[in-house]
Parts: C-alpha cells; structure tokens; sequence
C-alpha cells in the first residue's frame, strides 16, 4: 500500500507578497531636493570615499524612520531659508523617499530641511575619514620609499645575474604584484583630496 504522502500547506501568496513589495521597495527613483552646497558635496564626498553609490546613503540615512522622526519634531515650526541652495536631482530608493514624504507630512517638516539635517549626522564619519587620509598619506610616503628599493634591487639583481636567473624572474614577478598595490593605494589616495578640499558650514 503506497504511503499518502503529505500535503503541502497552500501557502497563497504570503512568501510572495512581501518578496515583492521588497522589490519595489528598492526600485530607483529620482527626487529633487533644493540643498545647501555642503550638503550636496558631503553626500558626493562619502560615496567617493566610502565606494557606495548616493542612492545607498540617502537609504542609510531615510530607513532610520525613528531617527527621522525625531528630527522632524525639531524641524516641525522651522521655515526653511531657500537662499543659497541649489536643486539637485537624486536616484533613491522608492521606499526611502517614501519614507522622507510621509514623515515631512506628518510633521510638517520641510523636506529638503529633513535631508539636510539627517546629512549632518553623518559629518562625524566625514570627519574620521579625512583622520585616516591624512594618516594615509604619510603611509604611502613610506610605501613609496619602500617600492622605490625594491624597484632598485630588481634592478641590482638584473645586473647581477641576468634577465633569465630563476631569482630574479621570483623577484619580477613579485615587484610586478608590488606595481599594481602600489597604483591602486595611489588611486585611493588620490580620490582621498575630496576630503581635503570639503568644509562643512
């Protein structure tokens, strides 16, 4: 007798569902803010810096809702001064600006003062950054001097033993490795003047 096997629950559309609204969620839009120049440059500075996209800090700062609420009670009676801003258009998050207009709405809270606001939270990493930049720096000096030696001693061993010698062709191929760390700790170092020339209001 062949044993009944087991009935799946039927599970409708419940896994789906929320799967989807996830989705759209995370869908791009495009939103247009009227922010100060330092607020524009901070969140240009961190994605440079920190390799993520824009749209990933506005949705590290607007998913925080508690965190915007809070600050929207701050702004609640605040007029916001629209001299010296600029209109800037933003690819976000469907949900994370879904999540700024509804809580401006139900705190009366300007939108772009909301933005700029929740921004500043994130002047202390700016901060710590431009700390390690400059520790950076002085690393890569040494790092410099360090390539410039073995890039002097391959040469000594050439001369040596000759192009062929089984050394030195182990020492080519690891200055070759030491060549390509070398240009990419320079590149960093070089996106890093964006920390340099930023200044906060």
């Amino acid at each position: 007798m062949k044993k009944e096997e087991e009935k799946q629950p039927d599970m409708g559309f419940s896994l789906s569902n929320p799967s989807t609204m996830d989705l759209r969620g995370r869908q791009s839009v495009r939103a247009t803010f009227r922010l100060s120049e330092a607020c524009i440059d901070a969140i240009s500075v961190l994605s440079a810096q920190l390799g993520i996209k824009k749209k990933s800090v506005f949705d590290h700062l607007m998913e925080d809702a508690q965190a915007l609420k809070d600050m929207a009670r701050e702004l609640a009676p605040t007029q916001l001064d629209r001299h010296d801003r600029i209109q800037k258009t933003f690819v976000i998050s469907r949900r994370s600006l879904s999540f700024l207009d509804s809580i401006s709405s139900e705190y009366d809270a300007p939108r772009d003062a909301l933005v700029e606001v929740s921004v500043r939270r994130l002047l202390p990493i700016i901060a710590k950054e431009r700390k390690k930049h400059e520790k950076r720096k002085e690393l890569f000096a040494d790092i410099s001097n360090h390539f410039l030696k073995g890039k002097g001693l391959l040469s000594k061993a050439k001369q040596t033993l000759g192009a062929d010698d089984p050394i030195v062709n182990k020492l080519q191929t690891a200055m070759t490795s030491y060549k390509n760390a070398f240009d990419d700790i320079a590149n960093f170092i070089e996106k890093g003047k964006i920390l340099e020339e930023f200044q906060p209001e």
